[in-house]
């Protein structure tokens, strides 16, 4: 029997309203509208080399900055990727990956412990890239972590270019978490834990 996972989330505060769709056995597909262009390009380059298919909606604050959404932002697709993960059953648990751009290079490593925890070396020595304050990068990695309730070592192993830096931190962050949610064929649907819940 396939399960599918798949999740549908519709997130609304006072300060924003985020409508997303994820499903992780996907093609790469998304469509991504958050009002933050270079945040469009991230989360599109997120789904396309974690083979998701996403969508995202959001109307934020931006009158005010573009915290709100990005933050909000992070923490709803934190909780769509939790929701369909479900139990963890018979996936890999751990990824990692170090992903080149140019003069850049990102590492990512990831665990689905359950356990949220963020570790950010990276650094921006410009104030923005487009319309999206560079400081918010690790806020949006802080947000999801917490939300999709993983561990997240993200570092910076070279680069010089903003924008080389910034995309390769989300593919980094792309393709490990495609290797920890994929299928494992060894693990028979078991818990990937000694504890027996994720």
């Amino acid at each position: 029997m396939t399960i599918s996972r798949q999740a549908t989330l519709h997130r609304v505060t006072s300060e924003t309203d985020i409508a997303i769709t994820l499903n992780l056995d996907g093609s790469g597909t998304a469509q991504v509208e958050t009002g933050i262009g270079f945040f469009d390009h991230m989360l599109t380059a997120l789904a396309k080399h974690g083979l998701f298919d996403l969508t995202v909606r959001v109307q934020g604050d931006l009158h005010i900055d573009g915290h709100h959404t990005v933050e909000d932002t992070g923490i709803a697709l934190g909780q769509a990727m939790r929701q369909a993960l479900g139990e963890k059953r018979g996936v890999r648990r751990f990824g990692h990956a170090l992903v080149p751009l140019d003069e850049a290079l990102c590492e990512a490593v990831v665990d689905l412990s359950g356990r949220p925890f963020l570790t950010f070396d990276a650094h921006f020595d410009r104030d923005r890239l487009g319309t999206l304050d560079t400081e918010l990068v690790e806020e949006f990695f802080r947000a999801f972590a917490m939300s999709a309730m993983l561990t997240l070592h993200l570092n910076q192993k070279a680069g010089r270019n903003c924008h080389h830096i910034a995309e390769a931190a989300f593919k980094a962050l792309a393709r490990a978490l495609r290797m920890a949610c994929e299928p494992d064929p060894r693990a028979l649907g078991a818990i990937p834990s000694t504890k027996g819940v994720l």
